[in-house]
């Protein structure tokens, strides 16, 4: 059911009602009804609870979780192409050259940790 799930799951990430009525742009009465069966969000602010508290939307309804989909990498190029990003509670509406400066900050690092993973896997093949 929806109202145990959002409750367990804002926990699990360490919110109040009122931490995370405010990163989703509700009043704490809200997440309140949510959590009590007495309204349920509709389906935009749905998908922004579930990326808030990273978790789907399949696991806010229903408690179920995706088996292989989960365990797939995800491609951060076509992450990045959406046209709304949360980051850490906030929304951000990336413009091509925002876009494109997060890349090559993300290139810079990817780039800083390579070494690092593969110390790590040579490490692991070795044992």
């Amino acid at each position: 059911m929806f109202s145990t799930q959002l409750r367990k799951h804002r926990k699990n990430n360490g919110y109040t009602q009122k931490q995370l009525a405010d990163v989703v742009g509700v009043t704490q009465q809200a997440v309140a009804k949510w959590e009590t069966n007495k309204a349920s969000p509709d389906p935009e602010m749905l998908q922004k609870i579930s990326s808030i508290l990273n978790v789907t939307v399949d696991t806010l309804l229903d408690g179920t979780t995706p088996t292989n989909k989960s365990k797939m990498p995800k491609d951060l190029n076509k992450f990045l192409q959406q046209s709304e990003i949360i980051f850490e509670g906030n929304t951000y509406n990336l413009t091509d050259e925002d876009r494109g400066l997060v890349i090559k900050s993300l290139e810079v690092a990817f780039a800083s940790v390579k070494p690092v993973n593969k110390r790590r896997k040579s490490d692991i093949l070795t044992k």
